[in-house]
């Protein structure tokens, strides 16, 4: 018989999406699943409509708990789950009918304990585009970081992932932060040494206006991901000094990330801005002659170098042209 996977679902305000996410999972391909829901004191029908589910559904079970953020439901579904595999999937989101099959045959076939596959963002004004050619390999731990820290198709999130339940022994998600992922995901990948990628896009996430990752202008939120990316690039430059070039590389990203946040927050925090300029400019020159550096960073680095206006001119013509929030 095929191994049983959980397939872990933190539930909070989602009402408008969470039935799209549970079908999609319920109808995958790959049967033996372990389907638990996690509603994280939702105020709204989350809840009831989660246990309609379950209902209906034997392979569903239902978390009720108060409300603790993202990392303590995450953390309270592996707590429960008897599956030999894990698969974490937010409830905004939704997944191609074969996004378990898929991974789990890439785990069988490359004899690893994590597989990834690809992810399409779905923007308001964007249509998602597979890959032409489907391909799949093995990575070792090292080149599986290096490409997260490029955004080869590996990302920082739980999501779009499958593991082995025995690699979250050690580890969960850190209580009470947000950017989770970021905090916890590359420790997963070097505890797995060896992972199998491949890019094909099964999983979608959904970019909303008011999810976490999402909310316009710099707020608290925010200090968790600067601590969380920090801690992170420390203990890959630690492990793996010879990725230094690629690190300043997510580094940048990183910091681009945040400038974009403090020039849409009212009221302007100037001396931040400064600050992050400057760390910009501090390795912007190495980064941009790199050859692995994708094109969108290049030209961040351009604009910016013209000048902060012109900057954040064409970042907000971008996200009106996209519907990028």
């Amino acid at each position: 018989m095929d191994d049983l996977i959980s397939v872990i679902v933190p539930v909070y305000k989602v009402e408008e999406y969470i039935k799209r996410c549970i079908d999609s999972i319920i109808n995958q391909t790959y049967k033996n699943l372990e389907i638990i829901l996690v509603d994280d004191g939702s105020p709204d029908n989350c809840g009831k409509i989660c246990d309609e589910y379950a209902k209906k559904d034997t392979r569903v079970k239902v978390i009720h708990k108060e409300n603790g953020g993202l990392s303590d439901a995450r953390n309270a579904g592996i707590k429960i789950c008897k599956g030999k595999y894990i698969s974490f999937i937010d409830s905004d989101d939704y997944v191609d009918e074969d996004y378990i099959e898929y991974l789990y045959n890439l785990i069988k076939k490359y004899n690893v304990k994590l597989s990834i596959c690809g992810v399409n963002v779905v923007w308001k004004n964007k249509k998602c585009k597979q890959e032409k050619i489907l391909k799949s390999e093995c990575l070792d731990a090292k080149s599986a970081l290096n490409n997260l820290l490029l955004h080869k198709g590996i990302e920082i999130s739980a999501y779009a992932k499958m593991y082995l339940a025995d690699l979250w022994k050690n580890f969960e998600f850190p209580k009470g932060k947000v950017y989770e992922d970021t905090a916890v995901i590359y420790k997963l990948i070097e505890e797995a040494s060896t992972i199998a990628y491949g890019n094909k896009k099964c999983y979608y996430y959904i970019a909303r206006k008011n999810s976490i990752s999402k909310q316009n202008g710099f707020n608290k939120n925010e200090e968790d991901y600067i601590e969380h990316t920090k801690n992170m690039l420390a203990d890959i430059k630690q492990m793996y000094p010879e990725l230094e070039i690629s690190i300043k590389r997510f580094e940048l990203y990183a910091n681009f990330r945040i400038l974009r946040m403090l020039i849409f927050t009212n009221p302007r925090n100037k001396i931040m801005e400064k600050d992050i300029i400057l760390k910009i400019k501090e390795n912007q020159k190495e980064v941009f002659f790199y050859k692995e550096i994708p094109r969108r960073d290049k030209i961040a680095i351009v604009l910016l170098n013209i000048g902060l206006p012109v900057f954040k001119i064409f970042w907000y013509l971008y996200t009106k042209i996209t519907g990028r929030n």
